[in-house]
């Protein structure tokens, strides 16, 4: 999974995966109308201004959207089922990621933390889990 993926990293992506290493959860912040922005890039989709910062999110957010994947292929295969989701942060943005716990206990609206989860040797993952 880690070449699937390190295949994609890119200079605009870089700091995000290095981040994630370090256990920090780093998104884009524009210097100009100050959006948060996530997925990284080089532009400001708001206003597009090319300055943009770097700053660490809090980690939490609240679940948007979710799915239970019982089917699974590539590097997920033998995983089923797990659930995925778009977790919607404190900050705004909205990123899709793995959302871990009882599956009978995820909803809509719920309060998530990100946890880290090393897949493999340097290669973390955000991951977020239900706030008791």
């Amino acid at each position: 999974m880690k070449d699937l993926i390190k295949s994609g990293i890119d200079e605009e992506s870089k700091p995000y995966w290095d981040g994630l290493i370090d256990h920090k959860l780093l998104i884009q912040q524009c210097e100009d109308c100050q959006q948060s922005i996530f997925y990284p890039r080089s532009i400001c989709p708001h206003c597009f201004s090319g300055q943009l910062s770097w700053f660490q999110a809090n980690g939490t957010g609240s679940i948007y959207s979710f799915t239970i994947v019982h089917q699974g292929y590539g590097p997920f295969k033998g995983e089923p089922p797990y659930v995925v989701g778009i977790v919607e942060l404190d900050e705004g943005v909205r990123m899709m990621t793995r959302i871990i716990g009882d599956k009978d206990e995820i909803s809509i609206g719920k309060r998530v933390s990100v946890v880290y989860k090393e897949v493999e040797e340097d290669f973390v993952l955000p991951y977020f889990q239900l706030i008791a």
